[in-house]
C-alpha cells in the first residue's frame, strides 16, 4: 500500500507533573529530514525525538513542534535568598542601633523585602518529560501515518488508472508498427513506379530497402521493456515497503523507452500515441514525487 509524504498529526501526554503536546507536519522530500522545535528546557531531547520520527518515516520533510504545558501556581515554588535575608537583618539591626530603636527585627519585615522570597518554576523532571514527549510523539506519528495512508490510497488509484492508459497505448503502438512497414513498402513501390516510368524494378533491392526501414523503426524491444517497467511499477505499488525512490527510477526508464519509440517512429498514428504516452509518464512522475 502506497503512502503519501504529506500529512498532519498531533498528540498530547502527561507523566507526573509534566504535560507535553506534539504537532507534526510532513511534506515531500527526497530523504527524511526532521526540523524540531522544542522548548528551551527540553532542547536536550531533540536527538531522541528525531530518531523516533526517522524510525517510523522513510521519507519526507517533517516539522515537529513540541509544547510544554505552561506552569500554573501549582507548578511554581517559593524560593528564599538566605544570603540576601541575612544582609537585610544585619542592615536593620545596624539601623536600630544607630537610631537607638528598641526591638528585634521581625521575620515579616525581612520576608517582604524585594528579592528575599520569590516564586520560581519547578525544575523540569527530565525523566517524566521524556516519557510524556515520547508518548505524545507516538500519538502524533500514528495520526500522521493514518493521513498519509489515506492520501496514499488516492495516489494508488490515480497511478493505476494512468498505468492502464500507458498499457493501452503501448499495445496500440505495437499493433501499428507492422502496418507502418507495410505502408512504407507501398509508398516506396508507388514512388519507384512513378519515377521508373515502366522500367522494371528490382524486387530484391526493394525488399532490402523495406528491411532496412523495418530495422530502423523496430520498436519491439522498447515495447517489451516498457511492459516490464509497468509490471515492476505495479509490484512496487502493492509492496508494504517504502517504494518512492524505486518508482522514480522506473518512471525515468519508462520515459526513456517512450522517447526512443518516438524517435524511431515515422508513422503519424504512432507519433500521436507517443505524445500522449509522454504526457502520461510526466503525470505519473509528478505523482510519484508524493510517494514515501
Amino acid at each position: 500500500m502506497l503512502k503519501s509524504m504529506t500529512g498532519f498529526g498531533a498528540g498530547r501526554a502527561r507523566v507526573g507533573d509534566e504535560e507535553v503536546s506534539v504537532e507534526l507536519r510532513s511534506l515531500n522530500h527526497k530523504f527524511c529530514e526532521v526540523k524540531a522545535r522544542l522548548p528551551r528546557e527540553l532542547s536536550s531531547l531533540e536527538p531522541v525525538v528525531t530518531k523516533q520520527v526517522k524510525d517510523r518515516l522513510a521519507r519526507g520533510s517533517v516539522e515537529l513542534l513540541v509544547k510544554r504545558q505552561a506552569p500554573t501556581a501549582a507548578g511554581t515554588v517559593p524560593t528564599v535568598d538566605m544570603a540576601l535575608a541575612r544582609e537585610y537583618v544585619r542592615a536593620f539591626r545596624e539601623l536600630a542601633k544607630e537610631l537607638g530603636l528598641v526591638g528585634e527585627v521581625a521575620w515579616s519585615q525581612v520576608a517582604n523585602q524585594p528579592g528575599v522570597v520569590r516564586l520560581e518554576e519547578k525544575v523540569v523532571d527530565l525523566e517524566s518529560a521524556t516519557q510524556a514527549l515520547q508518548a505524545a510523539l507516538e500519538q502524533a506519528l500514528t495520526a500522521l501515518e493514518k493521513m498519509r495512508l489515506v492520501e496514499g490510497e488516492a495516489i494508488h488509484a490515480d497511478l493505476d488508472a494512468r498505468l492502464k492508459l500507458l498499457e493501452g497505448w503501448s499495445q496500440e503502438v505495437a499493433h501499428l508498427a507492422p502496418r507502418a512497414v507495410q505502408e512504407y513498402q507501398q509508398r516506396l513501390t508507388d514512388r519507384i513506379a512513378e519515377l521508373a516510368r515502366g522500367v522494371a524494378v528490382d524486387p530484391q533491392r526493394l525488399a532490402q530497402e523495406v528491411a532496412l526501414f523495418a530495422e530502423r523503426t523496430d520498436i519491439a524491444e522498447e515495447v517489451t521493456r516498457l511492459a516490464s517497467h509497468l509490471e515492476q511499477f505495479r509490484a512496487l505499488m502493492a509492496s508494504s515497503e517504502p517504494a518512492g525512490r524505486r518508482m522514480d527510477f522506473l518512471v525515468q526508464e519508462m520515459h526513456r523507452e517512450v522517447n526512443t519509440t518516438g524517435s524511431k517512429s515515422q508513422h503519424a498514428e504512432i507519433s500521436a500515441r507517443v505524445v500522449s504516452m509522454k504526457a502520461e509518464v510526466e503525470r505519473i512522475r509528478e505523482q510519484v514525487q508524493n510517494v514515501e
